[in-house]
């Protein structure tokens, strides 16, 4: 059992899979700090100082009773919170990761394409269909 786990384990496509998984995870971390620390900050700048990670709305006061002033307040308070801006963050973060993945399958998309259009050499004919066609020529020279 153990030996058919090991075969299974690293046959190419389990490794190129793991490999995609924590690419993709690495990949995920760097367009979440590229969404709240690159593109929101400006976006909350032009709205009127907005900070996108504290938008949200109480449903249920914790202790103290609010308003609290940033989300943190409001969970150590133990407020129950819809956090909104959390949610935004979360959407362009997503739409970023979609779109370069839609980049990705197009560029791969693309490269299969040109090479079904790439027309195929026909194969060479066997030795013995060549002897048999210069025969053929040498007889119909006579």
């Amino acid at each position: 059992m153990f030996k058919e786990f090991r075969e299974f384990a690293m046959r190419g496509n389990v490794v190129d899979m793991a490999v995609g998984i924590i690419i993709g995870a690495a990949f995920g971390t760097i367009v979440q700090s590229l969404v709240n620390d690159v593109i929101m900050p400006p976006i909350g700048l032009v709205l009127g100082n907005v900070d996108f990670s504290n938008l949200f709305v109480v449903l249920k006061q914790g202790v103290p009773p609010g308003p609290y002033a940033a989300l943190v307040e409001a969970k150590e308070a133990g407020a129950v919170t819809i956090n909104y801006g959390a949610f935004v963050n979360t959407v362009i973060s997503f739409l970023i990761v979609a779109f370069a993945v839609f980049l990705l399958i197009r560029s791969i998309n693309k490269l299969k394409r040109k090479e079904e259009e790439a027309p195929e050499a026909p194969p060479e004919p066997p030795k013995e269909e060549q002897l048999l066609t210069e025969i053929r020529d040498l007889l119909k020279q006579k």
